[in-house]
């Protein structure tokens, strides 16, 4: 195994590392903060992955939304249903962590051994570069108290759609004009990439095994100018052209889909959901340990439309 140690940092910022040690110099006092103090600083630490550098990947990065340094155990957020619920915030369980002699080592429990050099590169800061598999991870930390749960959604809204087998349509206003749209009952997004979807028209309550998917085409995700909490979702169905929505989360388990031409307010709800790197058997839907991994997202940026 390499060594693993606290790179030094640049003089920007006033921090100097040692091989065990993070020196602040306030000219007439040092604090000495150990490798260990920095990486648990912090309650979270996300996963910036659009900054991720390199050519290489380490799996149980690429799959995390946040991770957690306690007491020598690593735990990672890795999927968004749940999140900040479940393991009281930080997540599950998936592996171990050492600091030893200043230097950190990650066993994790299904890809093995890991080796990171860590610079700080602010207070709330770190990168992991990991030079054998030739990646660099940027996360930012975050307490608690003050990490925003729910924006995580929409930052990542593309995966939240991954995390169950299909979405159910479970309500459709009375208002509105009527649509092809209105035939589609079930969606589902799959997990091997950001781009593809399927729809069925089959009938309500159908079980997901029974599922006839009728179309398979191409989706997309944008941002909405001015609003954090808003998405614009486009299914385009070679048929008859492209369907627009406006895109808001209801909670982990239920969406809103605005039909922008139509005025037509769906719900959906998520059926089968699919846990990510549990080991055990799940109770509450399938277990993936493997499959999803997180890629570059770059959105387009669309003006709202239609204000209801």
């Amino acid at each position: 195994m390499k060594a693993l140690k606290l790179l030094l940092s640049t003089v920007l910022i006033g921090f100097a590392f040692s091989s065990c040690d993070v020196v602040v110099d306030n000219i007439d006092s040092y604090d000495y903060v150990t490798l260990e103090e920095t990486i648990t600083a912090y309650d979270l630490w996300y996963v910036d992955y659009n900054l991720t550098a390199g050519t290489g990947d380490v799996p149980f990065l690429s799959k995390a939304f946040t991770i957690s340094f306690i007491n020598g155990t690593l735990y990672a957020n890795n999927n968004l249903v749940g999140i900040g619920a479940t393991g009281n915030g930080y997540g599950i369980q998936i592996g171990y962590y050492d600091t030893f002699n200043g230097t950190l080592e990650i066993s994790h429990m299904i890809d093995g051994y890991y080796d990171f050099d860590v610079v700080q590169i602010a207070p709330n800061r770190i990168k992991l570069i990991d030079y054998f598999n030739n990646v660099t991870y940027y996360l930012e930390g975050y307490q608690k108290y003050n990490f925003d749960y729910n924006q995580v959604f929409y930052d990542n809204i593309e995966y939240f759609l991954q995390e169950y087998d299909a979405w159910e349509k479970t309500y459709t206003s009375t208002t509105g004009a009527l649509n092809a749209f209105d035939n589609e009952n079930f969606l589902m997004f799959t997990p091997e990439n950001i781009t593809t979807f399927y729809s069925s028209q089959d009938d309500f309550g159908t079980t997901i095994d029974n599922l006839f998917w009728d179309y398979v085409g191409s989706y997309s995700v944008a941002d909405v100018l001015g609003y954090d909490n808003l998405k614009i979702l486009t299914l385009d169905y070679d048929s008859w052209g492209t369907e627009e929505f406006e895109l808001t989360v209801i909670n982990d388990g239920k969406i809103q889909l605005y039909h922008i031409s139509s005025g037509t307010t769906y719900e959906f709800t998520g059926r089968g959901y699919i846990q990510y790197l549990k080991t055990a058997t799940s109770k509450e839907g399938t277990v993936n340990t493997s499959g999803r991994k997180r890629t570059k997202v770059k959105r387009d940026v669309k003006v709202r439309r239609n204000l209801k």
